[in-house]
């Protein structure tokens, strides 16, 4: 089982020092891209978790990593061979999670979820971007998900709140209202 208070000192210090800098967000896109690519390969997330290799064989790898995503932000290529030194790589996803949610937060920012039964516009994502705005007093990041289950309408999560205004809840309200009566 991972740690995640080991996580959370490692995404705290990386986001005090970002910020320190103002690259805050920019660390953030980076840092998501390389757990990204972790969680998409397997093979060389084996070689970077896996305590079979060598240090020397996961730096390596690293500084391939970092090389192949072009230039990346000091103090993240700094943290990633810190957690190689340390033999800490396993908490990447976690660090990643944890910096993203403490980023956001410190810029007054939600994120958000909605789902919907096809594919919504630019400007109906901003639009509704702009309601959750409204209801929150936060700036809401909303992430548009299409599922072929939704008949009509939308479902929204944002922070811990879903917003479910598909056709299938409104006929269930309305099965229950007639129930009633």
């Amino acid at each position: 089982m991972v740690n995640v208070s080991i996580a959370r000192r490692y995404a705290r210090a990386l986001l005090d020092v970002a910020t320190e800098t103002g690259r805050a967000d920019a660390v953030s896109e980076q840092l998501s891209s390389v757990a990204g690519v972790l969680s998409q390969n397997r093979e060389l997330a084996d070689v970077l978790f896996n305590p079979a290799y060598s240090r020397e064989q996961r730096a390596r790898v690293v500084e391939a990593i970092l090389k192949a995503l072009g230039p990346v932000e000091p103090v993240l290529g700094n943290t990633l061979r810190l957690l190689v030194d340390r033999n800490r790589l396993v908490y990447l996803p976690d660090i990643a999670r944890l910096y993203r949610d403490m980023a956001d937060a410190q810029a007054g920012r939600l994120r958000g979820h909605v789902t919907s039964a096809v594919p919504l516009s630019a400007d109906a994502l901003q639009k509704l971007s702009g309601s959750f705005k409204d209801l929150t007093q936060r700036n809401v990041v909303l992430e548009a998900r299409v599922d072929p289950n939704v008949l009509g309408g939308v479902a929204a999560q944002v922070g811990s709140t879903l917003y479910d205004g598909t056709l299938r809840t409104q006929l269930e309200q309305m099965r229950r209202e007639l129930k009633q009566r």
